[in-house]
């Protein structure tokens, strides 16, 4: 679904409809509490590391996951991903194979997930944290430690780290809870659970960010951006018609337009919104008639078919963070020291 436009007024001036809905948001507010309240029921032998957020909605948790992972290889560790597989129909415990399975059956976020470190997808948390620890790892090391892409409001599993992601332009909308605004829980509360704050954006956006929320922030706060990724692939004065499927498609759109492509046109779609045959016929044909290529963001690629996706450009992006010392500190309290 859509973000609704009441979402992300000011927080200081919510619109009449947030407004409104501001008493079924203390209602969300407080089932999230009380789930919460239950605890964790399981803690894993090795450190699990959450990556989640406040917000319903894109905010970033999949490049972080990514770069987190890059980060813990490069440290020597052993990594292992686990998803609720949200967008697929498979329940899990399940360790996705990109050969064998689909975005239909497991999700598009842990298919782009899977070819970075070994990934499982499990609507409990806990039988996926169990499975992927006992499975044969054919020689090789084994797991020491777990990256939880979202999942902060789930207290099935104990969690060692969590960082919380948001998006730096949109912030937390407007400070309330859904359905008044974006919030899965009061950002007070929430915040008072994490260990780091990420906030992704530009520096302009980061520095608004930093004005509206600044009181709130009683944590290490890391900024990264979103960087595309030199491929070789020369993007100015390309032709494109650009289509995707993700939290925030205009973010995708702009990232083409500072990279110098021309944009006949700009298609955004639902995020994980499945691609039938139809949609994908038009888009085709359209793209030939304005003497344009297709190209999408990696997450949507993986829902291509696969005859389709070798007629798509994707424009693969990567997480920068300046400055890692707050979550270098963070792993080395949890016993991830460089291997």
């Amino acid at each position: 679904m859509r973000s609704p436009a009441h979402w992300f007024t000011p927080p200081e001036r919510p619109g009449r409809t947030a407004r409104l809905l501001s008493p079924l948001g203390l209602f969300y507010a407080r089932s999230t509490a009380r789930r919460l309240a239950s605890g964790p029921a399981w803690r894993a032998p090795v450190p699990v590391i959450c990556v989640g957020n406040l917000n319903a909605g894109g905010t970033g948790k999949t490049p972080t996951v990514l770069a987190l992972v890059a980060h813990l290889h490069r440290m020597g560790r052993e990594p292992a991903i686990l998803s609720s597989g949200h967008g697929g129909g498979r329940l899990g415990p399940l360790r996705v194979d990109p050969r064998r399975h689909t975005s239909a059956q497991v999700g598009d976020e842990p298919l782009l997930a899977a070819d970075f470190a070994p990934t499982w997808i499990a609507c409990d948390r806990v039988e996926g944290a169990r499975a992927l620890l006992s499975a044969d790892r054919e020689g090789k090391p084994p797991f020491d430690c777990i990256v939880m892409d979202d999942g902060f409001q789930d207290p099935s599993l104990a969690k060692d780290i969590s960082i919380v992601v948001v998006d730096a332009v949109r912030g937390f909308g407007n400070g309330l809870c859904i359905p008044a605004g974006p919030l899965r829980e009061p950002v007070a509360t929430g915040l008072e659970r994490a260990e780091l704050l990420l906030s992704i954006g530009p520096r302009n956006a980061q520095d608004r960010f930093a004005t509206l929320w600044g009181k709130s922030i009683n944590l290490p706060h890391l900024r990264g951006d979103l960087q595309p990724l030199k491929t070789g692939m020369e993007w100015a004065g390309a032709r494109l018609l650009a289509f995707a499927g993700i939290g925030h498609p205009g973010k995708f759109f702009a990232a083409l337009r500072e990279l110098g492509a021309e944009l006949v046109r700009c298609e955004a779609f639902e995020d994980h919104q499945p691609f039938t045959q139809g949609l994908l016929t038009r888009l085709e044909r359209e793209a030939s008639l304005r003497g344009a290529q297709l190209v999408t963001t990696e997450k949507d690629a993986v829902r291509l078919p696969q005859e389709f996706r070798r007629k798509v450009l994707t424009l693969p992006v990567r997480l920068n963070v300046a400055d890692i010392s707050a979550l270098d500190a963070a792993l080395t309290r949890v016993g991830l020291r460089q291997g």
